[in-house]
């Protein structure tokens, strides 16, 4: 069974997330969606309402994909969930200057995992999930960005 494994932080999980989602989902057997903890970027929400925002944005893809918390190094939490591939997106040149360093990089620590890049849609490729807080933060319109249901967390918890 070749697994799949999509990390970040989706702090929320955008439309061009779950793009990317849709699209690896046919690439692999089964996908696992890692949700980073991450305490570096200080995350607007905490994992377990990401996880539970990913897994409400997934549901519909049934049981070829799971949804899981990790704070490990991301080739450990790979060889946890017996990933043979790391799915990662690309918005623009500066996101493959980053992935190209950290494919490398993991590439020295278990050259047994493959990296596979897809690019975003051109409908989503401006999406970041830091300018849709502060475009939310600043009282703008994130509904184009995000689905329904991660608009409504996201302007609850700008508003407390």
């Amino acid at each position: 069974m070749r697994i799949g494994l999509y990390p970040g932080t989706f702090d929320p999980i955008t439309n061009g997330h779950s793009d990317i989602i849709g699209r690896a989902v046919k690439l692999v057997d089964k996908l696992v969606i890692g949700v980073a903890r991450n305490i570096g970027k200080d995350p607007m929400f905490s994992v377990d309402e990401r996880v539970e925002m990913v897994s409400e944005q997934v549901a519909h893809l049934g049981h070829r994909v799971e949804v899981r918390p990790f704070e490990s190094l991301l080739m450990h939490f790979a060889e946890e969930v017996g990933a043979s591939v790391i799915i990662r997106g690309l918005r623009a040149v500066a996101d493959f200057e980053y992935e190209f360093q950290m494919t490398a990089m993991n590439q020295q620590l278990n050259r047994e995992l493959e990296t596979v890049f897809l690019m975003a849609d051109p409908r989503h490729q401006a999406i970041a999930s830091r300018l849709v807080k502060e475009i939310a933060q600043l009282g703008g319109n994130i509904a184009p960005f995000v689905a329904e249901s991660v608009k409504m967390r996201l302007l609850a918890r700008v508003q407390k």
